[in-house]
């Protein structure tokens, strides 16, 4: 299995299935909100995400591989639950770092954006879709 073009095929249909064979049972995720590690919680996340954010897009920009660790660089967006359907954007990077059988064992995202930038979306943005 060519774990990048997986991966690929995950950011393009993200949140929905998933490929959660290529994460080790006691992987390790943290991003500015969550941190925990196993992969029931992960996907617990990933439905989380699917349940409450609605139009949901995460556009790949780059993702490249050297040795055991994978670096993609990413926007996600979506509108979130409330009334007047903000539309929030956060873009980042995710640092994944693979064991010796070729599965995720840690995926830290990073953003390029505080919390309190993103909580401010949710108060100033207009629903431009």
């Amino acid at each position: 299995m060519d774990i990048i073009k997986t991966l690929q095929a995950d950011y393009q249909r993200f949140p929905v299935n998933q490929t959660y064979s290529i994460y080790a049972p006691d992987v390790y995720f943290q991003d500015a909100v969550f941190q925990f590690r196993g992969l029931e919680l992960y996907k617990w996340m990933i439905k989380f995400i699917q349940t409450f954010f609605f139009n949901l897009t995460m556009d790949l920009h780059n993702i490249q591989q050297q040795e055991d660790i994978i670096k993609s660089e990413w926007t996600l967006s979506w509108n979130s639950p409330l009334p007047w359907k903000p539309r929030i954007s956060i873009s980042g990077w995710s640092e994944l770092r693979l064991n010796t059988e070729g599965l995720i064992i840690s995926h830290i995202d990073y953003w390029h954006c505080s919390r309190l930038d993103v909580f401010k979306q949710h108060l100033f943005s207009a629903n431009k879709g």
